[in-house]
């Protein structure tokens, strides 16, 4: 009967053991455009250390440490995670884009590719809009490539951290052809 790691050496061995035999395809960032729940902010610091994420870049309403709702799901990890906030979404993704970012949005958008039949780019920065509205148009001028995750129920979509940590482990496990 297999027998459940808790030891914290058992478990970072079993990390490092799985990056040596599958390192990481891509570097990754994750662009949070206008999102509204800190929770969700706390999720996807969590997600963003999980896949091994670079930084995080948030802009507009989306809420930023030290706010306490992202403490309560983030788990200490934005603590570890970069981060930076923009008071304007287009200055961000100029921003991304400039330091060699590909920017690609999880947005139903024309020319979208469901998620894992796209190469990511070495450098991907995920975008993920506001829960409600998506990705806006003014980021979407500076989008390189649109994915999606398709729906298999009636729901439109998932939780957009859910959705930020399905993209973002393919992108780094699996998402560019050798």
């Amino acid at each position: 009967m297999a027998k459940t790691i808790h030891a914290k050496v058992g478990v970072r061995q079993l990390q490092k053991e799985f990056l040596m035999a599958r390192p990481p395809k891509v570097e990754l960032c994750f662009f949070l455009q206008d999102w509204e729940d800190g929770y969700n902010v706390g999720g996807m610091f969590r997600v963003a250390d999980g896949c091994g994420a670079q930084k995080l870049i948030m802009s507009g309403r989306t809420p930023v440490p030290p706010d306490p709702t992202i403490g309560v799901t983030s788990m200490g990890q934005h603590r570890r995670i970069p981060f930076e906030h923009h008071k304007h979404h287009e200055d961000a993704a100029k921003k991304l884009i400039a330091e060699g970012w590909s920017l690609v949005a999880v947005e139903l958008a024309d020319g979208a590719m469901p998620y894992d039949e796209f190469d990511y780019p070495e450098k991907t920065c995920i975008v993920l809009g506001n829960e409600g509205a998506g990705v806006y148009g003014a980021v979407m001028r500076h989008i390189a490539s649109s994915v999606y995750i398709p729906m298999l129920g009636k729901g439109r979509s998932l939780n957009v951290h859910v959705a930020g940590a399905i993209v973002g482990f393919h992108a780094v496990l699996r998402g560019r052809t050798e």
